[in-house]
């Protein structure tokens, strides 16, 4: 059996959730955290069944600004080391940014920058140690495009995270420690359910979708290659390339026109 271990944030839904998976497929003992314990103990009991794998749960909220402290010393206190971290937890704040409320957009700073930027400090420096680590930092196709109208800080947080993976990779990459960033388009999770867009984005067509699954297991192979970015599937791929191709005065037209045929609300304001 494979003797690593794989820490993965926001494992109880979605592309988390197939992360655990994957990993497990391939022999990975698993730490798993997020807000839902009920979730994670359902998975935690599948994957060790099915997979004969160490998975131990931390039930952690990254909105807490202690929350990635707390994670790493519970961790280190059972004598586990990480080899791997998947920074997937993640969620969006709907609303054009002057009708939102500051503490959701403070909280969503911490879960998508602070608590990225957190972890990854904590745990870079045993995996360059070791001189191996593996590091998949969750952005979107959104983190290559201009802007994201209607989730105000989403393009510009993911945009970070693309930026601070490739970064990382080019200060560890020499020690053996991989860091992609990745960028899935639309993916079939609940974060169109949570964003109150579903009924909207349902209208798109079903070439333009993904699994989390597939998404998770592309995401795996990239790492492990060492590539900078992953773009799963052939939409997000093209999605990615029109910034390079289309001037940015008309993307940023483009995406707007784009979020008021699915934020029928804010259209109105």
């Amino acid at each position: 059996m494979l003797n690593k271990t794989a820490l993965i944030t926001g494992a109880s839904a979605g592309i988390g959730r197939a992360f655990a998976i994957k990993f497990a497929q391939e022999g990975w003992n698993l730490v798993v955290t997020a807000r839902r314990k009920p979730q994670l103990e359902e998975l935690a009991q599948q994957l060790r069944e099915q997979y004969n794998i160490k998975v131990k749960i931390i039930v952690a909220d990254l909105a807490d600004p202690d929350a990635p402290e707390k994670i790493h010393q519970d961790i280190v206190g059972q004598g586990i080391q990480v080899d791997a971290l998947i920074n997937n937890a993640g969620y969006g704040v709907p609303g054009y940014y002057i009708n939102t409320d500051w503490q959701q957009q403070k909280d969503f700073i911490q879960v998508l920058v602070t608590a990225v930027s957190h972890l990854c400090h904590l745990f870079l420096p045993g995996m360059v140690e070791r001189a191996y680590g593996r590091i998949i930092n969750v952005s979107s196709v959104n983190g290559l495009l201009p802007c994201s109208p209607g989730q105000s800080l989403y393009a510009g947080a993911k945009t970070f995270v693309v930026s601070l993976s490739n970064t990382l990779q080019a200060e560890a990459g020499h020690a053996g420690v991989n860091v992609s960033a990745l960028c899935p388009g639309l993916t079939y999770t609940e974060f169109h359910d949570v964003t109150g867009t579903r009924e909207m984005v349902s209208k798109v067509p079903k070439s333009q979708w993904m699994d989390a699954q597939s998404v998770a297991d592309q995401a795996y192979d990239a790492v492990m290659r060492g590539d900078l970015v992953c773009t799963p599937g052939r939409a997000a791929s093209i999605t990615a390339l029109l910034p390079r191709i289309l001037p940015r005065k008309l993307m940023v037209n483009l995406m707007k026109k784009q979020s008021l045929k699915i934020r029928k609300v804010d259209a109105e304001n």
